[in-house]
């Protein structure tokens, strides 16, 4: 009803925002929750979404990022080639994929899709003592909208290489398997990483949806996107 009335209307999501509570105990996985989005400027049920997360993350800083950000962060980053092959990748969620990846390698924390929510407090999922946790969803896979790990893990190395393999040989044809999930899976034995069950930890779509999400976004979601476009541009 509200965007029946106000069908422009958008909210701001921060760059960046400073924990509540600043625990003394340090964590093996930075207390840090990082975000992405095409844009900065959400719909009303994506800001709820984000601020009854915040609301569970009270003692973790937020950082978020616009496309133009990811792109700065890697060329800042990374190495010429990793940000070379994630420069091909033209399609927004693929891109998205391949970035979290890198920032969590990078500075470790806690990565979550725009329209994911989290079940209980963050600290009360991630134990301080553990080094990352994946979230298993209903059919018994990893997925990859919520990835809690420290920085330099070496699961986060071998699914970064993979993805670098899969754009140089651009032979895979669905985000899916080329950068997202499929990775998780292709990389990660379930019964030597840490997982979390979804339905107990972080659930999706349940403050939004597809419509409130892309809504200002021309190509719509990436299941569409892929449908009308190349997920890899030619060598650059």
């Amino acid at each position: 009803m509200f965007h029946f009335f106000f069908p422009n209307k958008r909210f701001t999501l921060p760059s960046r925002a400073k924990p509540i509570y600043t625990h003394s105990k340090k964590s093996a996985i930075a207390r840090t929750i990082w975000q992405t989005n095409y844009t900065n400027r959400v719909t009303l049920p994506v800001y709820i979404n984000y601020l009854f997360n915040r609301l569970l993350s009270y003692d973790y800083e937020y950082r978020f990022m616009i496309t133009e950000d990811r792109t700065d962060f890697i060329q800042s980053n990374y190495s010429e080639e990793i940000f070379k092959s994630y420069s091909r990748i033209q399609i927004g969620a693929a891109q998205a994929d391949f970035w979290r990846l890198l920032v969590l390698y990078k500075y470790g924390g806690v990565y979550m899709d725009i329209d994911a929510h989290l079940i209980w407090p963050l600290s009360s999922i991630i134990d301080d003592d553990i080094e990352e946790a994946y979230i298993v969803i209903k059919k018994g896979e990893i997925s990859n909208y919520f990835i809690a790990s420290k920085s330099n893990n070496i699961n986060l190395k071998k699914m970064i290489d993979v993805v670098l393999k899969n754009i140089e040989e651009n032979s895979i044809k669905n985000v899916y398997i080329l950068t997202g999930p499929g990775v998780f899976n292709q990389v990660l034995d379930m019964s030597k990483v840490n997982t979390v069950y979804y339905r107990y930890t972080c659930n999706q779509g349940n403050f939004t949806n597809d419509h409130f999400q892309y809504v200002d976004k021309e190509e719509g979601k990436w299941t569409e996107a892929q449908k009308k476009m190349d997920i890899i541009k030619n060598d650059i």
